[in-house]
């Protein structure tokens, strides 16, 4: 196995030496330092997280190949009491009409297949600086770029078919806000801190959506505990807040938005 050849497949079935291995060539290709190389225990068998220093930033390996994103609605059966929590919030004039299944169909994206480069992405996001316009350039000037929104599915998800990465349940007794210490607050399959707090929200190259985050809307709106849950899920895509983030008032409230570099390899 070989970084050239590197698939997301290939990876869930590679050793502890592989992993190194890979790890090593890397960091080579872009003038990094292998920080570390662990296995988690992921879709029921070992994924290995990568983490690579480069010019004082910490990255991970992210295998691409042939990869499924996006959620299966069909196939979804929702988490006890799910349904009830949305119902309140809907009585409260808040979601997207009366039925769970119909808004989270306007919320998130499908299940499809798409094919990616493997990457470095950074573990942590970074906050804007400047209008969202100019952000490809003010990364490609240090070397980066915006990730595409099937990048950031697929580097938060890691092929977990389910509504959040870590599973399809939520906390519906408090917000993710309010709970530290909850299932967002776990590291992602590839060693990324992403999708753990709602007012992160994270751009892309898409537009027309925010990712693993609403810049707080729902916790600070009051719209009920899956509401506010919702904007951490893999498949989400906030299109109102998109729209504001990336219109004219955007400008000034950029520096509450988030961005995930990510390193070609």
């Amino acid at each position: 196995m070989s970084l050239g050849d590197l698939t997301f497949e290939q990876w869930r079935s590679a050793d502890p030496s592989d992993a190194r291995r890979v790890a090593r060539e890397a960091a080579g290709a872009v003038g990094g330092r292998v920080v570390s190389v662990e296995a988690v225990e992921h879709l029921g068998a070992p994924l290995h997280r990568v983490r690579i220093e480069w010019r004082g930033r910490e990255f991970a390996l992210v295998p691409g190949g042939r990869v499924t994103v996006g959620f299966d609605l069909d196939a979804w059966r929702p988490a006890p009491g799910q349904e009830a929590d949305y119902a309140k919030s809907a009585e409260r004039g808040f979601g997207r009409g009366d039925d769970l299944r119909a808004h989270l169909a306007l919320e998130l994206s499908p299940r499809r297949d798409v094919t990616l480069d493997t990457v470095l992405m950074a573990v942590e996001a970074e906050r804007l600086t400047g209008p969202p316009a100019d952000l490809p350039a003010v990364l490609a000037a240090r070397g980066l770029r915006v990730p595409g929104p099937d990048e950031w599915e697929h580097a938060c998800g890691a092929g977990a078919g389910t509504l959040f990465r870590w599973g399809d349940a939520c906390p519906l007794d408090r917000d993710p806000y309010g709970d530290p210490d909850g299932p967002q607050s776990r590291l992602g399959a590839f060693g990324l801190r992403i999708a753990h707090d709602p007012y992160d929200g994270e751009l892309t190259t898409d537009v027309a959506a925010v990712h693993g985050g609403d810049g707080g809307e729902a916790v600070c709106g009051g719209y009920g505990a899956l509401l506010a849950w919702l904007p951490l899920a893999t498949a989400h895509r906030n299109s109102a807040m998109a729209s504001f983030v990336h219109g004219p008032e955007g400008e000034e409230v950029c520096e509450d938005f988030f961005v995930r570099p990510v390193l070609a390899l």
